[in-house]
């Protein structure tokens, strides 16, 4: 009943076991010394591999499931073999190769390892049985950049992503192993503008692939993160664009274990999160929060949702089958979740590089209590923590509680962070404005005892409308500049619309300014429909952000 924790940190490298003792385990020696660059567990967790400095160790568990290990150097420019491929069980180097590009470098096995997978320029190379002196099958794509092997039993399936390039569009495709030949070999493609990269998901059954399609930049200048879409491409051939009911980024997108529905998490800040079913309809919506990851439980029947990184860690504990919240804890400063295997236990924690300071970690109860936590002297620092992985099927799902569990460790209340406030208005009475909307969770399956569910054509009709009512509302609310925090979408553009200084001649600046940047605002409209402007209009357009921060300045009184 215990799920162990690797931890490797300037205080080295050691074992912690899991719940419910967490006291430091004797399998694995604690190595003292600050050199440990890497370790991983073998898929099932019965081996373990660490590199510290020159020479790689591993540790035995109960099986040898893994026969292939790894190694791999910087640079293949030289002619020299840089990636090497070594036989567990005795030690010896089964095959060397050059590997020259950074990007996409790894080759990939199949669950059952039978079949390994690599790409060499313009094609994926196969080998069988881990026997690298024969290439037993190659699958040749123009501009190939990468491939995804599906999970699960055999026979495999591969996706691969070719980028598109003067005009055409970038595209991927679903094969079976080992049919790639001929016109219809492929099982499913889909094609679509607007990919630098793209992140492929299989599903756990290996029915379905999701893509979420990235651009560096955003042309329309709407967003720092460049623009993302998400397309589903199932296996029998069906594929689809996820309609995503706002506007922004897309954070994260999860299949559950289940492979009959996935969660995105999307749009301008507070983000959005929605369950969608296989045919890409929104089952169910979580309302907006501050939140930009989201992770199934192992047996998928808890979701959290969490705003990591520059958001303040909030957590919400979801049981998906009766779409109810479990719990909302915070856990500050994290840099990684993970669930444990058990699905009981979530690990959360603050780890350099990224974050330099109040290094340590915390395991929690899905309910909300903290049951076990470790903080690095403030002079070390905690590099990875992980959970030793253990196969599916070993810990039993459990029924879901909503009782917080008992526990010893103190519960700490985050600090309510006040919101900052212009000196000139710290001794006024405070408005209570809302800066950002707020939507409540709601159920998206169609009620029990309600008319007919809506046809698929009514349906699509509901969606495009909706979504032709969200661009706009959000066309309304982004002429702020970029960056600005989303602007609530049910108020007006601008509150005060009477001057309010007191003073007629700010009142007069206000009203000028406001001028101005409403001429801005026609514009870029004139622009966005393919206008050619003046070089004096432009350099109009150019002050936007300036005049705003005038405007801004004025209005609070600075």
């Amino acid at each position: 009943d215990n799920s162990p924790l690797l931890i490797r940190g300037s205080e080295g490298l050691y074992m912690v076991n899991g719940p419910p003792h967490f006291t430091e385990s004797t399998v694995l020696p604690r190595e003292s010394g600050k050199n440990c660059k890497v370790y991983t567990f073998s898929k099932d967790g019965t081996l373990f591999a660490w590199g510290s400095g020159d020479n790689s160790k591993k540790k035995k568990g109960q099986s040898l499931q893994k026969k292939i290990f790894i190694a791999a150097s910087k640079d293949g420019t030289a002619g020299t073999p840089n990636l090497q491929l070594y036989d567990v069980k005795t030690g010896t180097c089964l095959k060397s190769f050059i590997q020259k590009k950074m990007q996409n470098w790894c080759p990939s096995w199949s669950d059952d390892e039978i079949i390994c997978a690599r790409i060499v320029n313009n094609e994926v190379h196969f080998f069988e049985n881990n026997n690298f002196n024969t290439i037993a099958n190659k699958l040749h794509l123009q501009k190939v950049n990468d491939f995804n092997l599906s999970p699960g039993p055999h026979p495999c399936k591969v996706a691969v992503y070719v980028p598109g390039s003067k005009g055409a569009p970038s595209f991927v495709r679903l094969y079976q192993y080992p049919n790639f030949e001929g016109p219809h070999a492929a099982l499913a493609n889909k094609s679509f503008f607007k990919a630098d990269k793209v992140t492929m998901l299989w599903n756990k059954k290996a029915t379905a692939l999701l893509v979420i399609a990235s651009t560096d930049v955003d042309k329309t200048g709407a967003s720092y993160y460049g623009e993302q879409t998400l397309h589903y491409i199932a296996t029998n051939g069906e594929s689809a664009v996820v309609q995503l009911p706002k506007n922004g980024p897309i954070y994260d997108v999860v299949w559950n274990s289940s492979s009959t529905e996935f969660c995105a998490v999307y749009g301008f800040m507070p983000a959005k999160a929605t369950v969608f079913n296989l045919k890409c309809d929104p089952v169910f919506d979580f309302g907006t929060g501050p939140r930009n990851a989201a992770y199934y439980s192992p047996h998928g029947h808890i979701l959290v949702l969490a705003g990591f990184g520059n958001l303040r860690g909030q957590m919400e504990v979801w049981d998906v089958k009766n779409y109810k919240l479990i719990s909302k804890p915070v856990a500050s400063d994290s840099t990684y979740f993970a669930w444990c295997p058990d699905g009981e236990h979530i690990l959360t924690a603050t780890c350099a590089p990224r974050l330099r300071v109040n290094n340590g970690y915390k395991i929690w109860h899905y309910t909300g209590s903290i049951l076990h936590k470790y903080d690095v002297p403030s002079n070390g620092e905690l590099w990875q923590v992980s959970w030793q992985p253990f196969l599916d099927g070993i810990f039993p799902a459990k029924t879901i509680t909503y009782q917080a569990v008992p526990s010893e460790v103190p519960h700490e209340e985050p600090k309510a962070a006040t919101a900052y406030r212009p000196p000139a208005l710290r001794n006024r009475p405070v408005t209570n404005s809302k800066l950002h909307e707020e939507e409540p969770p709601q159920n998206m399956k169609p009620h029990q005892g309600s008319d007919k569910p809506l046809s698929k054509t009514a349906l699509k009709n509901q969606r495009k409308h909706e979504a032709k009512k969200a661009a706009k509302q959000e066309a309304r609310s982004d002429k702020s500049p970029d960056l600005a925090p989303p602007v609530p979408q049910n108020t007006p553009r601008n509150p005060i619309s009477q001057p309010i200084s007191g003073d007629p001649e700010v009142d007069k600046k206000i009203k000028n300014l406001k001028k101005k940047l409403k001429a801005i605002e026609q514009l870029k409209e004139q622009a966005a429909a393919g206008k050619q402007l003046e070089k004096n209009q432009l350099e109009k357009i150019q002050k936007e952000t300036a005049l705003l921060q005038e405007l801004e300045d004025l209005e609070l009184g600075v």
